[in-house]
């Protein structure tokens, strides 16, 4: 590969982490607002944030193959891989603790749904065709 073609391939990732990441605050603040002004319990969201969180991942990998418009799997998977690892050193670095077996579950599938996204992304956006 060259190291224009790799420059491209990394903006993709980071576009793509950038708009998860976008997608995730936007959201947190809305559910912070509305558990603090209303009578909701955070068990009552629980299914809806998760429902959420894979939603911004499919983006977040969708965009990811959408501007690197080739190679979407790889794109969306490094997304899902970036996002993960992000979100591991900020719970090791500020929690001190790693992830348990059901986050490692849902980062698994995170990463895979990010993948789909890129997939989905490249094949829409018109990608290059590869013999």
């Amino acid at each position: 590969m060259e190291t224009i073609e790799l420059k491209k391939l990394g903006g993709a990732v980071i576009y793509g982490v950038m708009a998860i990441f976008i997608i995730v605050i936007v959201a947190s603040l809305i559910f912070s607002v509305t558990l603090r002004f209303t009578t909701l319990q955070e068990s009552s969201i629980t299914l809806l944030v998760s429902i959420i969180s894979f939603i911004s991942l499919f983006i977040g990998g969708f965009m990811s193959g959408g501007k690197g418009k080739q190679r979407g799997w790889m794109l969306g998977g490094t997304t899902g891989v970036v996002y993960t690892l992000i979100i591991l050193l900020f719970q090791y670095l500020g929690h001190d603790t790693l992830f348990s077996m059901q986050q490692v579950i849902y980062h698994i599938c995170y990463t895979l749904t990010a993948m789909m996204g890129g997939i989905l992304g490249v094949n829409l956006s018109g990608g290059k065709k590869e013999a």
